[in-house]
């Protein structure tokens, strides 16, 4: 009987709570953590090379944008979600399309989201 395998995530997010909150969320739901990176050029080196199925990514990092790392998955094929508290009038019209997981969420919302990538 083989065991069955979790699906890997990489966490974007520069709020240390949320991104505690995010990973406690994950293992709840049976997911993996594979990396939590709170800046953006760690984020897109992880984007770039880590081993992962999905990802979660906070748009503002630190006063900087994370739209690289999501074109870095995208080039990748690998699916992803933003996560912001500003909803989705903080996109790009490039990610029209991209689920958005508005801040503040609680394990539902955010169960539904991950599930649906």
């Amino acid at each position: 009987m083989s065991v069955p395998v979790k699906r890997r995530v990489l966490v974007v997010e520069d709020e240390v709570l949320v991104a505690m909150l995010v990973e406690e969320m994950l293992e709840r739901l049976g997911y993996e953590v594979a990396a939590i990176s709170s800046h953006l050029d760690e984020a897109l080196q992880l984007a770039r090379t880590a081993a992962f199925d999905i990802a979660i990514l906070d748009i503002n990092l630190n006063g900087k944008q994370s739209f690289p790392v999501a074109d870095t998955l995208r080039e990748r094929g690998l699916p992803f979600v933003f996560a912001t508290g500003y909803g989705g009038r903080a996109l790009e019209s490039t990610y029209t399309g991209v689920p958005v997981l508005q801040k503040p969420f609680n394990l539902d919302d955010f169960r539904r989201t991950i599930s649906a990538l």
